[in-house]
């Protein structure tokens, strides 16, 4: 061990010799619920179940008088009434430099056989640090996310935090696949947070590939105790905020806000929180803009942290409770269409239901003509397809569907984009100017032939 490692061991050992010397009983387990006596912890803070040949880490989430409750971070086994309950000194977070292309779990401690991380023990964590509202600088600059759609009719800024909207199995890995590759940012934070443990090497290999060299993957799969799911959010966010502090601009990409919804719930529950929609606690409902305000970028610091957020569309339904609770928070959404995507139209947007509620003030004035523009043209061709595919449709009738039809293949190629095809923010607006001046100049000559 080296002489500073050693030395920071003793001077936190002397600091928290007092507090050290407290510990605690387990009383009663109930569910995912732990009650122990003699504790003086505060909430949030983790502690060690001591068992034979094993420790098993909690955290507090609630207590009442003199009983804490716990929710353990680990598996139970093992863990019956009296067994000691032991404070853990809390510990630095590693160097973000040490932590650049490596792959962690929700207690920063690395998944892919890496070398551990020099971390001191001492010094507690920052835990939802919150931006003063006067304190954010306003959103100017455009972020070139390499996404032809998104950068053309639905362009981002810097700081600007957005959802993607949708159901299972529509194609969100790889869009978020697609922005941790191509994005133009400093450093990437993937926060993999209650998906399915497959998901994680699978993400890895098929959709960040090469990204991985400037992001730093944080996974808490779904078989992880919920608090250790609400810690690996967490932990993604303050990753994050490390490195906005540092002056970098950070893209922060988080599967899902849903997951992080419904490990709160279960905790909230456990304590008895009263249910609301669909079983939601308040609790749960409390932590989503607590996370998503965290994102952003300040005066102070200098960096930014531009966050996509995923979140589940419960049979494809956009009136989910946390999907609107997120959209409420989100400064846009892109949503994406099962329908779109069975006809293996990918990135399968749905244009007409996606917003990004910055472009009025990002893009210029024609950008912001021909988006509009094409978003009426694919508005109206899709209410107007059922006539068109029956053949009902006459032609003339109204010039706007006509236009709609004319231009459908081409509206639809601007859209489709392969994940292996990067098309920057100058490149996209370009398409899309030319995209209808050629239609312009096709109405001009028909104009003239008539």
């Amino acid at each position: 061990m080296r002489l500073a490692e050693v030395e920071a061991s003793l001077v936190s050992r002397l600091r928290d010799g007092d507090r050290l010397k407290l510990h605690g009983r387990i009383q009663r387990a109930s569910g995912l619920l732990l009650e122990a006596t003699g504790l003086k912890l505060a909430l949030g803070e983790q502690c060690l179940l001591e068992l034979p040949g094993e420790r098993i880490p909690a955290e507090i989430v609630g207590f009442s008088g003199d009983t804490s409750f716990l929710m353990p971070l680990a598996p139970l086994h093992g863990v019956g009434p009296g067994t000691l309950v032991q404070p853990q000194a809390r510990r630095r977070l590693p160097a973000t430099a040490e932590l650049m292309g490596r792959i962690v779990d929700a207690m920063c401690e690395p998944l892919d056989g890496g070398d551990r991380f020099v971390r001191f023990p001492e010094g507690a964590e920052r835990v939802d640090r919150v931006i003063n509202p006067l304190k954010r600088t306003p959103i100017s600059e455009v972020l070139d996310v390499g996404v032809r759609s998104i950068n053309g009719l639905y362009t981002v800024g810097v700081g600007q935090r957005l959802g993607i909207f949708a159901g299972s199995g529509v194609g969100k890995s790889v869009l978020l696949g697609m922005l941790a590759r191509f994005t133009v940012a400093d450093a990437v934070v993937v926060g993999l947070i209650g998906e399915r443990g497959r998901e994680v090497q699978e993400f890895i290999e098929d959709n960040l590939r090469q990204g991985l060299a400037k992001s730093i993957v944080v996974a808490a799969p779904a078989d992880a105790s919920p608090a250790l799911r609400l810690r690996g959010a967490n932990l993604a966010m303050e990753l994050a905020e490390k490195l906005r502090d540092e002056g970098k601009k950070v893209l922060l990409l988080m599967d899902s806000l849903t997951r992080v919804a419904q490990a709160q719930r279960e905790i909230g529950l456990s304590m008895g929180e009263p249910p609301t929609a669909k079983g939601y606690t308040p609790s749960a409902f409390a932590a989503l803009p607590r996370l998503v305000e965290r994102a952003g970028q300040t005066i102070n610091a200098g960096g930014s942290i531009t966050a996509f957020f995923t979140v589940l569309a419960e049979e494809d339904d956009l009136q989910d409770p946390v999907v609107d609770a997120a959209r409420a928070v989100l400064d846009g959404h892109i949503v994406l269409s099962r329908q779109l995507s069975d006809q293996g139209h990918y990135p399968a947007i749905d244009v007409s239901a996606s917003i990004s509620r910055l472009m009025l003030k990002l893009a210029d004035q024609e950008q912001r003509d021909s988006a509009g523009r094409f978003r009426a043209l694919w508005s109206r061709y899709a209410e107007q397809q059922d006539l068109i595919n029956v053949g009902a449709y006459q032609a003339g009738s109204d010039p706007d569907t006509d236009a709609a039809i004319a231009l459908k293949p081409r509206l639809a190629s601007y859209l489709i984009q392969s994940p292996n095809d990067q098309v920057g923010f100058a490149e996209a607006r370009e398409m899309l100017r030319q995209l209808f001046a050629a239609d312009a100049a096709d109405h001009k000559q028909a104009l003239t032939h008539a």
